[in-house]
């Protein structure tokens, strides 16, 4: 009897030990012909993308949720084939995406924003753009958030739920723009002496545009200088560069002429 049950635990051993080899190995054999598929996908994807002329942002977008929902397929069919019923797996991971969901309000707000600039493209990959009080250029943007780096080559994240509802200051959409600057003089300085020289520092610089045409003007009568704005165009990648030389230059150029540029100070007058 007890040769008979020993005989029967080793076969039922043996069936079972068969049965779960065999699934364990198709599992990996699906594992790695799966892992396989979804990188011949992403190449295809990839250069279906560069074929037709997509933009950067939104390869790397779609190509991420893509190739993430093939690996949520394929791990449920190595699942399947290791005998686990996906029916009720997929009940409970339902479930879990509901209570997860819950739980990260803010995360999908995160991920509907992602999708709404995918979409709208108020901004891409390279743009130099001020929003929630940071300025720097969009190094990527990810499913959540949008990864920036500023001029100091510090690398900001902001959520893309509170960069969907802000206001996006984006520099870098077009070719030109135009620099204000506001310079202060002497109310002893001649107004038509200053703004000759002004225009002249301005028509003189190689990146200034002749279109539109830089302009000089009297802008107010402050409390201790008379201030000229000046407006001059250039191209966008040359702002600063041209900002810079501008102010410098306007400096150099006042000292020659005897033209003071007013400064903060105080008389103080002493009765004996």
């Amino acid at each position: 009897m007890n040769n008979i049950d020993l005989d029967e635990l080793k076969n039922l051993l043996i069936d079972y030990g068969t049965e779960y080899s065999l699934k364990l190995l198709g599992g990996i054999l699906i594992w790695i012909i799966g892992s396989w598929l979804i990188k011949k996908v992403k190449k295809i994807l990839l250069k279906a993308m560069d074929h037709l002329d997509y933009d950067e942002t939104l390869e790397r977008f779609l190509s991420n949720l893509i190739i993430g929902g093939l690996k949520v397929v394929l791990v449920i069919a190595i699942l399947g084939q290791l005998g686990v019923h996906t029916t009720s797996f997929a009940a409970i991971l339902a479930a879990a995406g509901l209570a997860v969901g819950l739980s990260l309000q803010g995360s999908l707000s995160n991920f509907a924003g992602g999708v709404l600039i995918m979409i709208f493209k108020p901004y891409k990959i390279g743009d130099f753009i001020e929003a929630q009080g940071e300025m720097g250029t969009v190094k990527e943007i990810e499913i959540f958030t949008t990864k920036l780096n500023t001029t100091d080559n510090k690398e900001v994240i902001i959520p893309n739920g509170t960069l969907s509802n802000g206001n996006i200051t984006n520099y870098s959409t077009e070719k030109t723009r135009r620099i204000d600057i506001t310079m202060g003089v002497s109310y002893d300085a001649d107004i038509k002496q200053t703004k000759d020289l002004l225009m002249n520092i301005m028509t003189d610089h190689p990146n200034i545009l002749k279109e539109p045409a830089p302009i000089v003007v009297l802008g107010e009568l402050a409390d201790s200088s008379v201030n000229f704005k000046m407006r001059p165009w250039t191209l966008t990648e040359d702002y600063w560069l041209v900002y810079y030389e501008i102010m410098e230059t306007c400096k150099i150029e006042l000292d020659k002429a005897g033209i003071e540029i007013p400064y903060p100070q105080m008389d103080i007058h002493k009765k004996s």
